[in-house]
This record gives structure tokens, sequence and C-alpha cells, in this order.
């Protein structure tokens, strides 16, 4: 009990200093607009604003959630997290919503490999999200909407909300996992763009440009590996190593500011609708205490 406890409250320490001791300026929302509006970042707001800010987004509160990994040669560690706090903060000042800190406990095991990636245990990852969430909800943050800023938690976070239903919670999780367009804007020439290609590359030249190297884009490969001899529909867990060793896919050169303001409105503008809907949403808390109910005693429902 003692080592789980030390574990967590190690990763709390990481958490508190990404937020107090982080020096580069992400999306600075001011703490309070001309209009009286409290600031949309949870960690600027006093006690008493806090409790405003909560009223005001009618209980809803955005997680977004990034991680630390390499990012070809040219990007970043915490691209995805970057990224995923402008599209947020962003979204949550024209629909406001409170904004929780930096987090980044997710999976990323895929980039062991690769120098300043910080991967954690799958229980800790599941743990420390469900703590977080439930210390969200006991402050008001009744509907919790987790904006995903890295496809590897693409699996983890629909399991996560999955699991909201083996005891019962009196808030309701939601997961937002769109991050791109699939089409529009200026064209897209890289085919494979997965992973610091031109996609991501250029969203980066909007939240974060001083941070982009584009001369060092082409540095390394890309490319598809493709040393994996099974079929797709086989899945086996290091089947992105196989493919791209460098973690590394697509052509981050191709990028350009002009894709990257498309791709970055895109984004914003999808998660303000989603907090919106999640806004507008007065079935789901009332139908999940109704299932926790049943739960109890399913020999007393309908067969």
């Amino acid at each position: 009990m003692f080592i789980r406890c030390g574990l967590k409250g190690l990763v709390w320490l990481f958490l508190i200093g990404a937020v107090v001791g982080g020096t580069a300026p992400l999306v600075r929302a001011q703490a309070a607009s001309s209009t009286g509006k409290p600031s949309v970042h949870w960690e600027e707001l006093t006690a008493s604003d806090f409790r405003d800010g909560i009223r005001r987004s009618q209980g809803t509160c955005l997680l977004p959630f990034g991680i630390l990994e390499k990012h070809g040669p040219h990007l970043p560690l915490g691209t995805d997290l970057l990224d995923v706090r402008y599209a947020a903060l962003h979204a949550a000042e024209q629909e406001y919503a409170v904004v929780f800190p930096e987090y980044y406990f997710g999976q990323i095991a895929e980039a062991k490999h690769e120098p300043g990636t910080m991967a954690y245990s799958r229980g800790l990852q599941l743990a420390l999200l469900q703590e977080t969430t439930d210390e969200m909800a006991r402050n008001g943050c009744k509907k919790i909407l987790i904006v995903n800023g890295h496809g590897g938690n693409d699996s983890l976070l629909p399991y996560f909300a999955q699991t909201q239903l083996d005891k019962p919670h009196d808030y309701v999780v939601y997961v937002f996992n769109e991050r791109t367009p699939q089409q529009g804007g200026p064209q897209r020439t890289d085919k494979l763009d997965m992973h610091a290609g031109q996609s991501e590359t250029s969203k980066m030249m909007i939240s974060r440009p001083d941070l982009v190297h584009q001369d060092r884009a082409a540095s390394e490969s890309g490319a598809d590996q493709a040393r994996q001899k099974i079929p797709e529909d086989i899945y086996t867990g290091i089947w992105w190593y196989t493919r791209f060793p460098f973690h590394y896919s697509g052509e981050g050169a191709t990028a350009t500011k002009e894709l990257g303001e498309y791709q970055m409105k895109w984004w914003i503008d999808s998660v303000v609708k989603a907090i919106q809907e999640v806004k507008g949403d007065d079935v789901s808390l009332k139908l999940q205490k109704e299932f926790y109910e049943k739960s109890a005693h399913p020999l007393d429902t309908q067969p």
C-alpha cells in the first residue's frame, strides 16, 4: 500500500511540476476578460473564481490528454500535449468550460526505446486517470470531456469510459477522439502522415512555431519499413515498431502553415461543438444512474 501511494504521489509531483515549472507560453487566457468571464485555465483561477467558472460552464470541464514521446527529428516531445491544449483552450474560450492542467500520463509503450518518452505502467495510467476524474467531479465537474491529442490513447480512453460502469459515479465521462479532418483545406501530399508527418508538423506551426525544426525533418526516414509479415487483421502490440522504428511516420518536411491553420481551426471548431453537445446532454447522467440501480439487482429487472 505504501508503494502504491508513493508512486501516485510521485506522479502528482510530476503533474504539479508541469503546471508550475513550465515556462513555455501555451495559450495564456486572461485571468478575467473585459466582460468579467473567468479564465478557462483551472490553475489560474482563484477558489472563488473557480466556483464561478464551474457555474458558468454548467459543470462541464475539459481534460486535454497529451503525451511525452519522440516526434520525428524535428518536433518537440510534447507535441501532442501542446497541440491538444492549444485546441482545447481556444475552444473553451469560445464555449466556456474549465480546462484541466497539463496531463500526459497515457499509453506510449511503443516509444520506450526513444529518449524523453514517459511511459507509465498500465495499472497506474488507469488508476491515475480514475482518481483525476473523481477529483474533478468532487470539485463540481459533472460532465468531463476528455479531449484526446495522442493516437496511442485511441484504445485506452474508450476503455476507460466503458469501465465507468463498473461502479456508480455521479458524473459522466465523454471522450472526443478526433484530431485531424479527413478532407478539405489545402491538399495533403503526405501519403503516410501518421506521426510527426505533414499534418502534425503543420499544426505545430500554429500552436508552437518556435519549437518546429523544419530543417531537421528530412534527417530521418518516416517511411514504412514493412518488416512484419502477418495479415493486417491480426493485431500485435509490436506492430508500430515493426513499421516505424524511428517513431516517425510521414514527411514532416512537406508541412505548411496554411495546412496547419486549416486543421487547427477545424479541431478547435470540433471541440467547441463537442462542448456544446456535452452541455446539452441531459440524458446520459440520468440513464447512467438508472443503469447503476438496475445492475445492483439484475434479477428484478425485465429479461
